[in-house]
């Protein structure tokens, strides 16, 4: 006996009809009807019979109906058991501190709704360190901004950020405005995050493009360090949107202005190890954050984001 011919059974007494219980489950008439005769064959009783609307369950019929609904509900709460169970355990994710700033908090929050026995170790650090931390097999999953040098990982886009030029609004030379171009601040002193991390390389890209220089006059790997620096009006910094979100509303005045060059983008890649080198909560979690980044975009909490399919 199998669970299938339960289903088929019990479908076929709730509607009164093999039609309609067969384009319910999506299966042909025929082969209904053929396991229906299986299992009646098994059983050595008969549990249908016609009548002028359509079927009807005979005596042992209805017996059979209210065990097998039960049985069926005893399957299905076992399925469930076992998920719930699989669902467990931890999860380490890495985000860069601008990315931790938007996706951090709505992650924990959907997780902790949904995945409840899940629990996240969440690794705030620079993309470059989250990308050797990745490929040491010390994080699950990771956005990331550069895996040119990942191994054996499992990596998708997962969104674009427009570029912006963040400083003060006392800092020499800072431009006003909604909108720059790169090649009218190439004499704008900068801060940036050093050489071996993905933002470095993606800005100094952007000025090779428009054929200029960024001046560059300190080198600081900590967004909170940086930002200080640019709240002080010592230099101003190109970043996304993102690396603002945690300033207090108190917070020294700043100019934000989206920089206008095609290719000053920032691209957020979600890597993760391999699918059968992961838990099935590290699956999960790798879903939410796809759901969690959608949501943030499409309700303009994720300011200067473009989804990727």
């Amino acid at each position: 006996m199998e669970l299938r011919q339960l289903r088929y059974f019990v479908r076929v007494v709730e509607l009164g009809s093999m039609g309609r219980a067969a384009a319910d489950l999506g299966v042909v008439t025929s082969a209904l009807s053929q396991q229906i005769s299986r299992l009646e064959g098994e059983l050595t009783t008969r549990l249908l019979q016609r009548s002028p609307t359509g079927v009807v369950p005979t005596d042992a019929g209805v017996a059979f109906w209210r065990q097998a609904q039960l049985a069926l509900r005893h399957a299905d709460e076992a399925a469930r058991a076992a998920q719930q169970q699989r669902l467990a355990g931890q999860v380490s994710v890495g985000l860069a501190p601008s990315t931790a700033a938007v996706l951090a908090l709505p992650l924990v929050l959907a997780m902790r709704e949904r995945y409840p026995e899940v629990r996240l170790h969440l690794v705030e650090s620079l993309s470059g360190n989250l990308s050797a931390l990745l490929n040491a097999r010390q994080l699950d999953v990771a956005v990331l901004f550069d895996a040119t040098d990942e191994h054996r990982l499992r990596v998708a886009p997962l969104l674009d950020e427009r570029l912006c030029l963040i400083g003060a609004a006392s800092l020499a030379g800072m431009p006003k405005g909604r909108q720059v171009r790169l090649k009218d601040v190439a004499t704008l002193p900068l801060v940036m995050p050093s050489g071996s991390h993905g933002l470095r390389a993606v800005v100094e890209q952007a000025f090779a493009r428009a054929k200029c220089r960024p001046k560059i006059v300190a080198d600081v790997d900590g967004l909170a360090v940086l930002m200080d620096m640019v709240q002080a009006g010592l230099a101003a910094t190109v970043q996304p949107a993102a690396a603002i979100a945690r300033l207090p509303a108190g917070a020294a005045a700043l100019r934000v202005l989206q920089v206008a060059d095609a290719q000053a983008r920032r691209r957020n890649l979600l890597a993760s190890l391999a699918d059968e080198e992961l838990a099935p909560a590290a699956l999960a979690v790798r879903a939410v954050v796809v759901e969690v980044a959608r949501r943030l975009v499409d309700e303009g909490r994720w300011a200067g984001a473009t989804l990727l399919s």
